[in-house]
């Protein structure tokens, strides 16, 4: 299984048309219908549903697509990591990161960075903790910033300066938007919205304590965005952390007991890392550390 042919079947399958993607490809539609042939044959399976108007992907075809992104993608990154010369640095580094107030710290890290290096540049990928962890195990994303706990078995890491603050984002006609803080039985038998997988097990889920069987949660997201959006249209109250963005007709209330937790730039261990990444880490973990709380 070819590069160049994963090239050829994306090409179809975006234009599902082989007349149509043969001539963005530069090629006679019969040597790309061959192609595909020939890739069905290899792998045993039929890739796409043929009509007189138009193809589309069968669910073999779907899964070889979302699999050929990554490979192709893998494939570019590993050749911009060979391409990169190390008496002046350059290439791409892919980062991961959830939505948190630490990232600021890391984008000042970027941003110093890029004083001594400003040739290098980068990918960001938004995404929770879960995400990040399987991106880099896949090898897509070089580093991570997620929340801990960590894996000290899989990664190293190193310690964000700050903690990440939880709270109920709430509508200002809210009863609860008067409060100062928001207790566990306030949000009791109410819709709420959570970022949290395993609500039961996590941090927040134990904050609720006896009252945690009394909690209905109706939405789950991995994005605050989308969840405020659910929250300003009165679908529920969202349980997540403070960010530093206004909402409109939302307002921020603080738990209590206050519920804190940390996050961490991660990586894999043992891994072998390009120069320009490896150099990124190295003044990232000891940026990091030169900040502590005091500074804050």
């Amino acid at each position: 299984m070819e590069l160049r042919v994963l090239n050829y079947f994306l090409a179809v399958a975006r234009e599902e048309n082989f007349t149509k993607a043969a001539r963005q490809l530069h090629l006679t539609q019969p040597t790309l219908s061959r192609q595909i042939a020939d890739l069905e044959q290899e792998l045993g399976v039929k890739l796409f549903v043929r009509s007189n108007h138009n193809i589309v992907l069968t669910e073999d075809g779907m899964i070889l697509k979302r699999r050929a992104q990554e490979i192709l993608s893998l494939a570019d990154k590993t050749k911009r990591d060979f391409m990169q010369k190390e008496e002046a640095l350059s290439g791409t580094i892919s980062i991961g990161s959830g939505e948190f107030l630490s990232t600021r710290y890391l984008t000042n890290c970027i941003a110093e960075f890029r004083k001594k290096h400003p040739f290098v540049c980068y990918e960001f990928y938004s995404g929770n903790a879960g995400n990040i962890r399987d991106y880099i195990e896949r090898g897509l994303l070089d580093i991570g910033l997620m929340s801990e706990p960590i894996d000290i078995r899989k990664y190293n890491f190193v310690n964000m300066p700050i903690k990440e603050q939880w709270g109920a984002f709430v509508r200002e006609d809210s009863h609860l938007a008067e409060k100062e803080f928001i207790k566990p039985q306030d949000l009791t038998n109410m819709p709420l919205i959570s970022a949290v997988g395993e609500f039961t097990e996590s941090s927040i889920g134990k904050w609720f304590g006896e009252y945690a069987t009394q909690i209905n949660i109706i939405a789950k997201g991995n994005l605050l965005y989308n969840e405020a959006m659910l929250a300003q249209s009165n679908v529920g109250a969202v349980i997540g952390i403070r960010l530093n963005c206004n909402y409109k007709g939302l307002r921020f209330i603080p738990l209590s007991p206050v519920l804190e937790s940390d996050t961490a730039l991660a990586w894999k261990k043992e891994q072998i890392f390009s120069a320009t990444t490896s150099a990124f880490i190295e003044f990232a973990t000891q940026y990091l550390k030169s900040i502590s709380f005091d500074k804050l």
